[in-house]
């Protein structure tokens, strides 16, 4: 597919790692602190390439990798502990969880185990299949679509690459980003097999967190380089 891709705006954290667009705005989720900040976007600073805060909550995740939201919650992807990038905390995961956090106080309302007690990546709410969200198994390399209400697995989604990173769930399919390749690849649910691709080459920033603006515009950040850059596709 071919794409336009252009830096968009700084990060308010130095390491964003999960990034999401809701009605109030874009949520950026840090991996050091682990905190979340709400940005307003309509308008880039001329003077630092950064954009109005609108709000900040702190969260109980840790090593945070990944965000969505749906079912009036933030879902947080917990890669593990934090001890690498902070001093630990008894409530960072040992493995890998995911956390369902109020977007008003950053109190956590659920949380629940990564499939396999696995470190992840990525998380993604299906507005096409809702109560359900998708959720990656980084050592297997493998989606899974998770029901929220039980926490059963639906559907799993193998994937083609290792580092799987943000995602975006449409209609007919599943984009994931592949870091370490400079992928970000649309996979059919049902069979896994590839669909289309887009290829993020150097020197852009390198993809990690993925959401949707609109339906031909996407953001991704950057937890390397602080950046939040921006997808135009050409469909």
């Amino acid at each position: 597919m071919n794409v336009k891709i252009t830096n968009f705006f700084r990060a308010q954290y130095g390491v964003p790692n999960g990034i999401q667009l809701t009605d109030d705005g874009l949520w950026i989720a840090d991996q050091v602190t682990d905190r979340c900040a709400l940005m307003d976007i309509s308008e880039v600073d001329d003077t630092y390439g950064v954009t109005k805060l609108i709000k900040e909550i702190p969260s109980e995740s840790s090593n945070t990798s990944g965000l969505t939201y749906g079912e009036g919650l933030l879902w947080f992807a917990a890669n593990g502990p934090g001890g690498r990038w902070r001093t630990e905390r008894s409530t960072d995961a040992p493995h890998g969880d995911v956390l369902g956090v109020d977007p008003k106080t950053g109190k956590t309302k659920r949380r629940e185990n990564i499939p396999g007690e696995s470190g992840t990546h990525g998380i993604e709410y299906d507005s096409f299949e809702p109560g359900t969200l998708w959720i990656q198994e980084l050592k297997a390399q493998k989606a899974h679509q998770v029901k929220i209400a039980d926490w059963s697995i639906l559907k799993t989604v193998e994937l083609p690459y290792e580092r799987g990173h943000g995602m975006i769930r449409v209609e007919d399919g599943l984009w994931v980003t592949h870091t370490g390749r400079r992928l970000i690849i649309k996979l059919d649910v049902d069979t896994s097999e590839e669909m289309d691709r887009i290829e993020v080459p150097d020197p852009h920033p390198e993809p990690h967190g993925l959401s949707k603006l609109t339906d031909d515009t996407w953001v991704y950040c950057d937890a390397a380089s602080g950046w939040v850059t921006k997808i135009e596709l050409d469909q």
